[in-house]
């Protein structure tokens, strides 16, 4: 056929069963080209379809329909895939993914053919208004009944040409256009076979054609986008399409299809983790043909959702498609429109309206509530990203407002059941807290509402996170104990070290752990006890009394008071314990624990000064006090180093501090890097303090010459018998003493009733998803009444630890895989069972049997170690921020809550009432009377509760005093354990 006639035939429109004949050839062919089929065994006739769907198209035409089952019009999570027509490397068009959505939009990075990282997109306001224009015109068609990729083209080409977006003689274009063959960037990477895995099969069997004898003949078939390059057809193509010889095409094509299916790469099985399991997809096909003279689209909702094969990048079904073809000479910016309509339906709000929609009406009212709540930015030059925060602040409360008006439009309960239903859950309350005016009623509760899950806490620990966590949460308790056991003996001059110390935190552990309501809490000794420790070793001492006898009277006091407060459920009281104080108590042990660290340096500068050094021919007071340095340097026993003049020993224990100190910051930080796999970097982070521990001891170890000061490790306990008398060495303590001791014993309880109601309330935040419950009267019980006794032995009382705790439950805390790149991840679960801390508490105990490995951390490391805890301490605690803000102006402010929503003078009187506080606690450690410390700070609460109230605002306080702090699981956030909370390590 000539040009002439061709163009002469072109205009011939053509009838009803020619243009059927058309569509079958054409489907035909390019369905063994996409192997969804075979045609040398079942020839794929698509027919019009009129049941079970509804079809809008044009802007006025509505065909009635009907249905003969219930639509499923259930709002699934939707995974969006942009495709573009575009020119391969062998000048054939097909449809390249460009884009994608799962919750943010990934684009192709055109150079390197690779995925860029997620981000927010943003759109070009005329695009969206061109979406909404191409809608209200284009084809629409709602729940449409069709399994296959060809059937529902042809759906839509026919309701093009009714909708008169297309020619007649358009429709076989079209269709070619719409059944192309789709690339994806994963492709070329993941496919180590000599064939594309999306090659068409006309492709491999001209491939093929060259395995068989010449004899056979074989007409070409023609490629597919023929018509889209401006080739031409002619009617011997088309035939040789239709008719191809069953036999050999049966042959090829089985061979063809079953080379085909294979199972799932690397790439698809890592974003399938990333889609959620119930995800529906939404596929986006926008570009340029040259043989249409106007715009046509089509929206299309399937009646179910139904996988096409070789669509998408990953094996996810279809519910969503939508095709936007037009001229290349249009203004219209094909690529923009195909990103505005991907992330409409990425958007929550809207997807949702696109499941439910029943008309064209519908869906054009969800884009102008898209339109509503969408922020349009001036066209001017901007002066950097710090002027774009209003931005985010702006799109923040027009979210919250959008939230606010779909509760208000939700559906009221009109029934009497209905909204009785919704009332049971608030009658009943599942607060652990809440008092039930019964004595030892909320005990009781506890143990019913724990106990029965006992044998579950068992089974739930066959994980291997579980064991993983065992190990990290080991070394977590080790370190602390090693460090205030160093401490405490130096502090009470050896009547309680490390031996102790350990010995409790392994008894108590482990007894906590099996009789606990929530054994994930890890106990241990803990800044504020120490300090009390110090406090009142330096009384009993000032007023000569038995310093271990007096925490014998202690711990039975303490059993008195913890029975009587569980008894009248006086658990409660920790609601009255608000950021304010808890803040306050944090940066005070803080600041004690970065003061004395340097106060312990100093104190080994001033044993050993630096003296000039003078060369010598050598004396015999030199020789010897060389010797007597060596012999000393290996010495595990506690040393009287003041005679002992080392000009090095004050320099290296500075470089030991510093580095220790150093090496576990940096680690931490280095937990937060973009260095190194993720999964590599916490183990590192997590570590970070046993690794400086170890390299700082090696290189003590290495240096024979200089005297460093050793962990004292007794063999055994510290001076003293099993069980410590309670009437005194000789029978002599004093009778008043003994009833005295009642306000120590106060005291302590105070320090251990914050530290242990505040960590339980941490770690049972609802973010966390616990599901078995927490008992903070059983805990509180079990806690003071073991330590109560442990006293009797000569071993130092316990609490809830609170880094220690929380880190132990981010450790067993599962994140889902199903989390949107870009998008914080979401606690799926937490392994809540007593193995783990049964262990960890086991393997605490077993430690005692290295003492003589212990014995060689020279005390800087520990002073290292005490320095960044008090360090790390201050970084979660938002009054060091706002003290820092003292000195700032306040352009340079953060965008914070409490910065944005009160006013800065306010804000720093809030700040220096907190720091008077601060300072009056500081004055009275700092005196005769530190051992009151802690009932000074309980006196915090009612300052906060009443003086506040009178001097700010409602409105205020809950913005500086909020308790607003939740679990962080993103390393690149720069948060950890020591970030989450306000309360003293």
């Amino acid at each position: 056929m000539t040009g002439a006639e061709e163009a002469k035939y072109q205009r011939v429109p053509t009838d009803e069963s020619e243009a059927q004949t058309l569509a079958s050839a054409d489907l035909d062919g390019i369905k063994s080209h996409r192997f969804e089929d075979v045609p040398g065994v079942r020839r794929h006739l698509v027919r019009k379809s009129t049941k079970g769907q509804v079809v809008h198209t044009g802007k006025d035409h509505k065909e009635p329909t009907t249905r003969s089952r219930k639509q499923d019009r259930t709002p699934h999570e939707v995974f969006v895939e942009l495709n573009e027509l575009t020119m391969d490397k062998n000048q054939e068009m097909q449809w390249k993914e460009t884009a994608r959505w799962i919750k943010f939009e990934e684009d192709v990075e055109e150079e390197t053919d690779r995925w860029g990282k997620p981000h927010v997109a943003s759109l070009s306001f005329r695009s969206l208004l061109e979406l909404r224009k191409t809608i209200s015109h284009g084809a629409v068609l709602l729940d449409l009944d069709q399994k296959t990729l060809p059937g529902i083209a042809h759906q839509v080409v026919e309701q093009m040409i009714i909708s008169d977006q297309i020619k007649a003689e358009d429709r076989a274009n079209v269709l070619r256009a719409l059944l192309l063959k789709h690339s994806h960037p994963s492709d070329e990477k993941e496919h180590s076979s000599p064939f594309p895995r999306n090659m068409s099969a006309a492709s491999l069997g001209s491939l093929m054609t060259h395995h068989h004898s010449a004899n056979h003949t074989h007409h070409p078939e023609p490629s597919v986008t023929d018509p889209l390059m401006g080739g031409v057809h002619t009617a011997g193509d088309t035939e040789t399409r239709i008719d191809v010889e069953k036999n050999e095409a049966q042959q090829k094509e089985t061979l063809l299809v079953s080379g085909m299916h294979r199972s799932k790469s690397k790439h698809e099985l890592k974003l399938l983790e990333k889609i959620p399991e119930n995800a529906e997809a939404t596929v986006v096909l926008v570009g340029s043909v040259d043989f249409l003279e106007q715009t046509t689209m089509a929206f299309v909702r399937l009646q179910e959702a139904v996988e096409l094969e070789s669509v998408l990048e990953v094996p996810v079904p279809v519910r969503f498609l939508f095709v936007l073809l037009g001229p290349p000479t249009t203004s219209i910016d094909y690529h923009q429109i195909g990103r505005s309509i991907s992330t409409l339906m990425s958007d929550k709000q809207f997807h949702e309206a696109a499941y439910l929609a029943d008309d064209r009406q519908d869906l054009l009212n969800a884009i102008n509530s898209f339109l509503d709540c969408s922020i349009v930015l001036p066209p001017s030059e901007m002066g950097g990203d710090e002027l774009l925060r209003s931005v985010a602040r702006f799109q923040r409360e027009m979210l919250r407002k959008r939230e606010e008006q779909g509760v208000k439009l939700a559906k009221e309960p009109k029934s009497k059941e209905e909204k009785e239903a919704l009332l049971t859950p608030l009658k009943k309350s599942d607060d652990p807290l809440e008092r039930t005016r019964r004595p030892f009623g909320g005990l009781v509760r506890d143990m019913r509402r724990r106990y029965p899950k006992y044998l579950s806490d068992f089974k739930d620990a066959l994980n291997s996170q579980c064991m993983a966590a065992v190990i990290f949460i080991y070394f977590a308790a080790l370190s602390p104990a090693i460090t205030f056991g160093g401490l405490l003996g130096e502090k009470t001059e050896g009547l309680i070290g490390v031996s102790e110390l350990i010995v409790s935190t392994a008894v108590q552990g482990v007894i906590f752990c099996l009789l606990g309501a929530q054994p994930l809490l890890i106990v241990g000794f803990s800044g504020p006890l120490l300090v009390f420790e110090e406090a009142f070793y330096s009384f009993c001492k000032a007023n000569d009394m038995e310093y271990l006898t007096g925490r014998v009277w202690i711990g039975f006091w303490l059993i008195v008071i913890v029975i009587v407060v569980v008894a009248f459920e006086g658990s409660f009281l920790v609601r009255f314990v608000s950021r304010f104080t808890q803040e306050i108590f944090s940066f005070l042990i803080s600041l004690i624990f970065i003061c004395e660290t340097f106060i312990k340096l100093g104190k080994i500068f001033k044993d050993h000064p630096l003296k000039r050094c003078s060369l010598n021919n050598g004396t015999e007071v030199d020789a010897s006090t060389a010797n007597i340095t060596l012999v000393l340097s290996n010495s595990t026993l506690p040393v009287p180093v003041a005679d002992l003049n080392e000009p090095n020993t004050a320099l290296l224990s500075l470089v030991l501090m510093a580095g220790t100190f150093f090496i576990a910051f940096y680690l931490r930080k280095f937990k937060n890097s973009a260095f190194f796999p993720g999964r590599l970097r916490r183990i590192i982070g997590d570590f970070g303090v046993p690794i400086a521990i170890l390299i700082m001891v090696l290189v003590d170890y290495s240096i024979d010459d200089t005297f460093t000061q050793k962990l004292s490790v007794p063999r055994g306990f510290s001076k003293k018998s099993w069980i410590i008398s309670p009437l005194g060495t000789n029978g002599e303590f004093p009778v008043w003493m003994m009833f005295a001791c009642c306000l120590p014993a106060l005291l302590v309880f105070i320090l251990i009733f914050m530290e242990t109601q505040i960590t339980t309330l941490i770690v049972s935040k609802k973010e966390r998803m616990l599901v078995k419950g927490s008992g903070f009267h059983l805990d509180l019980l079990l806690i003071v009444v073991l330590g109560g006794f442990s006293a009797l032995f000569g071993l130092p009382w316990m609490a809830a630890a609170t880094v220690r705790s929380v880190t132990h439950v981010n450790a067993l805390t599962v994140m889902s895989k199903a989390v949107a790149p870009g998008d914080k991840p979401r606690i799926q679960e937490v392994k809540e069972q007593r193995v783990t801390g049964l262990l960890v508490a086991i393997m605490v105990g077993m430690s005692i049997v290295i003492g003589d490995l212990l014995s060689r951390i020279p005390l800087a490391v520990l002073f290292g170690i005490f320095l960044y805890m008090g360090v790390m301490s201050l970084n979660g605690i938002q009054l060091t921020e706002r003290m820092m803000l003292l000195l700032m102006p306040p352009k340079y402010h953060p965008d914070h809550t409490y910065v944005r929503k009160v006013r800065t003078l306010r804000m720093h009187l809030f700040t220096i009432i907190q720091v008077v506080c601060l300072a009056a606690l500081w004055a009275v450690m700092s005196t005769q009377a530190s051992l009151a410390f802690p009932f000074v700070l309980i006196l915090t609460i009612p300052v906060k509760m009443f003086l506040l109230r009178r001097i700010f605002t409602a409105r205020e306080i809950s913005c500086l005093d909020a308790d607003d702090a939740e679990p962080k699981f993103d390393e690149r956030e720069c948060h950890d354990e020591y970030s989450e909370m306000h309360m003293p390590v």
